[in-house]
């Protein structure tokens, strides 16, 4: 996903402060208002299969 599609979607969600962040920064954001943990590029072996970041991330 490209950082105009992550600000988009984060304008979408409507988080706020977003536009001055770092890509994975604006993702961790994106990831807690949708509910999922905030591991974008944390952890290995993730088990958010419905994370809409998980192939950018594996």
């Amino acid at each position: 996903m490209t950082l105009v599609q992550i600000k988009k979607k984060a304008k979408e969600l409507k988080v706020k402060g977003f536009s001055k962040l770092k890509k994975a920064d604006i993702i961790w954001l994106i990831q807690k208002a949708e509910g999922n943990n905030e591991c974008f590029q944390r952890i290995q072996g993730c088990c958010q299969m419905d994370c809409c970041f998980r192939e950018d991330c594996l």
